[in-house]
């Protein structure tokens, strides 16, 4: 059976957030990342979208026997996608590729009551410094769109399931670009979190 992979552009970049080892360093050009929110999830997350102009970073992994059951669950508010022809990496012959994104119908803007979680925001960007270095988190925080959203701050008690423990230094990564970008951070949980 061939192998098949997907390419993660967000926690799935974070290699201690699963345990699809045979990952490596992918790009996928005409796309980039946004916050959104669905019906699916309680708060915002990424989603990958088309942008003719954009260029992100993400891993490839493979998918063991091509069983996407354990993916597709952990991914469920997602489509999948293949873009084998539009994944750069070093892998010959080429594999199929596919990459999980939010249908346009089912995506909104995040709000107050479906903030981004400042936990998942942190192992987004603790995978992106492990991977590419602070090039690559600059990178990262560049090729987002959505930075808008009200960002809540659940550091101390963190509701994303797999939250990960963060250094000082990857803590203060996320705070100063936060920064640059004058995003709005909440301390006020919405009900259900």
């Amino acid at each position: 059976m061939k192998d098949v992979f997907f390419f993660g552009y967000g926690s799935l970049v974070n290699r201690a957030t699963h345990d699809y080892r045979q990952a490596r360093a992918a790009t996928l050009p005409g796309w980039r990342r946004a916050w959104r929110h669905t019906a699916l999830r309680p708060v915002a997350f990424l989603t990958a979208e088309p942008d003719p102009v954009t260029t992100i970073e993400g891993l490839i992994a493979t998918v063991p026997g091509a069983d996407w059951t354990a993916l597709d669950a952990r991914e469920a508010a997602y489509d999948r996608h293949p873009v084998c022809d539009d994944v750069r990496h070093d892998l010959s012959p080429r594999p199929p590729v596919s990459v999980y994104a939010i249908p346009q119908d089912r995506q909104r803007a995040p709000t107050e009551a479906y903030p981004v979680l400042l936990s998942y925001l942190d192992v987004v960007v603790q995978g992106y410094a492990r991977e590419f270095g602070p090039e690559g988190v600059a990178r990262f925080f560049a090729t987002t769109t959505g930075w808008e959203a009200p960002i809540l701050d659940d550091r101390a008690s963190p509701v994303y399931p797999r939250h990960q423990r963060l250094t000082t230094a990857e803590r203060a990564m996320t705070d100063a670009h936060l920064d640059r970008l004058g995003a709005r951070i909440i301390t006020a949980r919405p009900a259900g979190l």
